[in-house]
Order: C-alpha cells, then structure tokens, then sequence
C-alpha cells in the first residue's frame, strides 16, 4: 500500500475570471507531487500574506495553475535526493521560487522541489524557528543587509519600520534593535505598542501620519526605512527621509503605487532600493539565513510565534488578510 500524506489543495473548475477556486485538505501520495530531485519531510510551514491570499483565493488568484499545494516556504528533512548539495537527513529551508504558485508548496507533509532551490538550515536554527522567521524574516532580513550595504549605520540616525505588527516588520525591529538602531514603529494597531517595543521599537508612531497625502519634502525625521506598506505611505517615508538617508521597499499592502515626486532623491540624495526575496540569488539567501542566526534574538521569534495546523489554515488566512495577524504563524504540517 502506497504512503499518503495530507495536504491543502486548492482546484477550480472552470477557467472563467467568475469560476471559483475551492481549498481543502486532502490525502496524497508521493506519486502526486511534481518532478525535483529533492524529496522533503516537510515538519513546518508558516503562513504569509500571500499564502492567505493563496488560500482564501479570490481574484486574481495567486496560484497559476490547479491543482495547487499552497505554502511559500517550508522547513523539514531530505528523505531522497538526486541532488550534489544534498543527502538524507539534511535540514533544509525553501523561500520562494514561485512554491506555493506555480510549483507545490508548503502545506502538505511532503515536498519535491529543485534542489537548486533549498538552502542548509543553520545548526543554531531549528526547524520551527527556521519557519518562525519564514519568508516575511528572511525578506526582513534581506531589507537590513540592503541598508547595511549602502552605508546605514546606527549612528546616522532611527531607521523607521512600517507595518510594523506584520511579519516582516515584526522580524525586522527584532533584528535592528540588536543591531543597535533606534526604531521607530509604524502600525495601525495602537493596541501592539507594548508588544512592539517589547521586540525593541523605542518609538510607535501611527500608520495615519503616513497614509494621508502629504508634502513632496516633510521635515527630516529618520535616516532610514524598511517598508511593507507601499503606495502613499512609502511616498511619505520618503518625503521625511534625512539626506542621503536610504529605504528599502519590499511590500504594497498599502498599494502597488508610488505617489511621490523626484524631490527627496535630487534634493536630499535619498537613495530608495526594491527587495526581492522570490528570485534573490542563492549568495545572498546564504548570507541571509547566516545572518539569521547570529543577529536575530530567538527568544524574541519565539514571543512572537503561533503555532497553527493545517486544519486551522483556513481561519487564519482570511484573519491575515484582514490585518488581525500579529508577528509570526507557523503551521506544524503534522499536527
């Protein structure tokens, strides 16, 4: 008798922009999963904005394809591998390379994947840490080697952090308090301040100073930015970034656009540099995961950690979506 695993499984019948996707957890077996050369015990996932956008599935769907496993990243152990880097019993972690959307994901017991697409997970890492951090921390993180590499120092000043009580923005207080950087919290929940400063904000300001259409230059108010958020937001981080102060974008929760002017780069040298985690190259997922282990307080992932199971994907997906998610939400794939 053939193994099987449980999994979620989103399908559609129909390709009409109206037909509606389903999403439900099912019994597989290997015979099921797309070709790689890497098969994985999966034991952890963790569910990120896209992923309750995946699973709560209206258009324009995120998954390009059906039948699709959900889930952007995964942590758990090689069981078979045709790959040089790796061997049974290796701890591996995946973020990204469209798992989850075009290739099976995450929420399932069992992935086969590229093994192009697997990084080590580090010995002080466990697995449910490694997922704890997940692809919002290693997204975080990739945010603050990018301020590092253009010359962001504690000492030029508060670097602000939007979306603040999310996944990316919770990892990445964590990170630049450590690091010993003045942080400055923005968030829509006042009711997360002791939660936040707990992780090291030293200020909260209220995400409505920045969502509203402000003034092309505002004063100068921090030398530095990690943004989730997007659209005015990001234009007003801008607007109030000291000179030659720099941001990293990585989100568009708050919109796609960018409603700013040319002001605050020709008048004030600001410097604004995108973050991809999707398609970043294998180096500086390695860096990052490296960094991940020495620069990111375990103790505060833990505190900001829940853990769910597949049964209770469903649930949270609409709640992440609906900005009622705080921190990190990892699922515990055999729960």
């Amino acid at each position: 008798m053939t193994d099987t695993f449980k999994a979620i499984v989103l399908t559609r019948e129909g390709e009409e922009k109206e037909s509606p996707q389903q999403a439900e957890i099912k019994s597989l077996t290997e015979d099921d999963l797309m070709p790689g050369d890497v098969l994985v015990d999966v034991e952890y996932s963790t569910l990120n904005y896209k992923d309750g956008l995946a699973v709560v599935g209206n258009p324009p769907f995120i998954a390009r394809s059906w039948p699709m496993i959900p889930g952007i990243d995964f942590a758990g152990t090689v069981s078979r591998s045709e790959h040089a880097d790796f061997q049974t019993g290796d701890r591996v972690v995946l973020n990204g390379y469209g798992v989850g959307e075009g290739h099976f994901g995450g929420f399932a017991q069992k992935a086969r994947v590229k093994g192009d697409w697997l990084v080590p997970t580090p010995d002080a890492i466990t697995s449910k840490q490694a997922m704890g951090i997940g692809t919002a921390g290693y997204t975080a993180m990739l945010c603050v080697l990018e301020l590092e590499r253009l010359g962001l120092t504690p000492d030029r000043g508060p670097v602000l952090v939007t979306g603040a009580a999310g996944g990316v923005g919770s990892v990445g207080i964590a990170l630049l308090a450590k690091l010993g950087y003045h942080v400055i919290a923005s968030t829509g929940r006042r009711s997360e301040e002791a939660y936040l400063k707990d992780l090291g904000a030293k200020e909260i300001i209220d995400r409505d100073q920045l969502s509203e259409k402000g003034r092309p230059l505002g004063k100068q108010l921090w030398a530095g930015a990690l943004d989730t958020v997007g659209g005015m937001t990001l234009a007003n981080v801008l607007a109030a970034t000291k000179y030659d102060g720099v941001v990293t974008a990585c989100g568009l929760a708050g919109g796609a656009s960018l409603p700013a002017t040319v002001m605050p780069f020709i008048i004030r040298d600001v410097t604004l540099s995108g973050i991809d985690s999707v398609m970043a190259s294998r180096d500086k997922r390695l860096t990052a995961w490296k960094r991940l282990a020495t620069d990111l307080d375990l103790t505060k992932l833990d505190s900001m950690t829940t853990t769910i199971s597949l049964e209770d994907v469903f649930e949270a997906a609409a709640s992440i979506l609906q900005g009622k998610v705080r921190g990190r939400t990892v699922v515990d794939v055999n729960a």
